[in-house]
């Protein structure tokens, strides 16, 4: 077996493990300084909206000497406005301009067929009004919207109400960033960015559901037992699906990154960049919201129950009754000192060198 499958084993097995949610607490102060950098840099520099959101012109012309400076420079001198000029092969150009009307636009394709060398008819111009592109606008929020509301129904149903809020905050912990990143590279926001966005929480969700299921069937009848808090059932759950989870996330990274670091950068294919991007940095941030946030924000939510805090008050006070030598933690901060009777669903590691092991009867020797 690989070390990495090994490792897996162990970590599911519970013989291995870093305790994720008793060190919440950092990974919630990464993630708020995450969250501020990003709101900071859309509220300075705000998004830059393609024209299919704000109306525009695009202008696809023949074969040409020209370059795409040279033709940006071009564009943005007979619109007047800023100009995005991409090389799409065979040397032809697509000029992308922003707030132009459809009364300005013949103006601008027949300059530009001047500076640029080439006949007015083999411009291919497409137009996009203003009042379209807030309806585009409007839509793409509104199935964001409808989205995460269907997220949170779904959650509350197959798993229950906390659940589904943890699920939700981490969603809208990844929505922020990528779309922090956006506003503080530059690139455009389009409908493909939309459709990337709308991906990556689609993994985010699966990688927080993997962990959510291994959760609930963990904690079937817990307050029968006196072993383990809620907390560190939780940790275990993240610790058995982490290998899974990284696998998952190094695997659906690895085509993206070939996308947008070169089919995007060395290419040149500029168009590439909106989805990639949005992909790229939202597989990221869920892969990381899915184990530092959402199950560790389960854990702090459940641990507020009435009936799960007797448990954890109960755990405590068996442990400081127990006999120094009597329990050694685990790697993960769970214990073995496991009842005759005690749940199948919350087994815990093996036992550490040093523990005690029972008799049927429950007397220790």
């Amino acid at each position: 077996m690989s070390k990495l499958g090994d490792l897996g084993a162990r970590l599911h097995r519970g013989e291995v493990g870093y305790d994720f949610v008793g060190n919440r607490k950092i990974w919630y102060g990464v993630s708020i300084l995450i969250t501020i950098t990003a709101i900071v840099g859309l509220a300075v520099r705000g998004l830059s909206m393609g024209i299919e959101f704000q109306g525009g012109a695009v202008f696809t012309t023949e074969k040409t000497s020209v370059s795409v400076s040279q033709a940006e420079t071009y564009a943005e001198k007979a619109s007047g406005h800023d100009a995005i000029v991409q090389e799409l092969g065979n040397d032809t150009l697509r000029i992308q301009i922003s707030g132009v009307d459809t009364a300005k636009s013949d103006q601008i394709q027949q300059q530009l067929a001047k500076d640029l060398k080439v006949d007015a008819d083999t411009i291919n111009a497409d137009l996009v009004g203003p009042s379209w592109g807030e309806q585009v606008a409007n839509k793409a929020w509104q199935g964001l919207a409808i989205f995460l509301v269907l997220v949170v129904i779904y959650l509350a149903i197959a798993f229950e109400l906390r659940m589904a809020i943890a699920a939700f905050v981490a969603l809208i912990h990844d929505i922020t960033i990528t779309i922090g990143i956006y506003a503080l590279v530059g690139f455009e926001v389009t409908p493909g960015t939309v459709i990337g966005l709308l991906t990556i929480l689609g993994y985010s969700l699966y990688d927080t559901v993997v962990v959510f299921d291994s959760l609930k069937e963990q904690t079937k009848d817990i307050t029968k037992q006196n072993r383990w808090t809620y907390a560190e059932i939780a940790n275990r759950s993240i610790n058995s699906t982490l290998v899974r989870s990284i696998n998952t996330t190094v695997v659906a990274l690895l085509p993206v990154a070939g996308l947008l670091f070169i089919g995007g950068g060395v290419l040149g294919a500029g168009m590439l960049n909106d989805i990639s991007l949005s992909l790229f940095v939202g597989l990221a941030a869920g892969a990381y919201s899915s184990i530092f946030i959402a199950t560790p924000l389960v854990a702090d939510l459940k641990e507020r129950e009435p009936q799960l805090k007797a448990l954890k008050k109960r755990v405590l006070a068996k442990r400081a009754q127990a006999e120094p030598d009597d329990e050694e933690p685990a790697a993960d901060g769970s214990y073995d000192d496991e009842p005759a009777d005690a749940t199948p669903a919350v087994v815990g590691p093996r036992a550490q060198s040093g523990s005690r092991s029972r008799g049927r009867g429950g007397k220790r020797r």
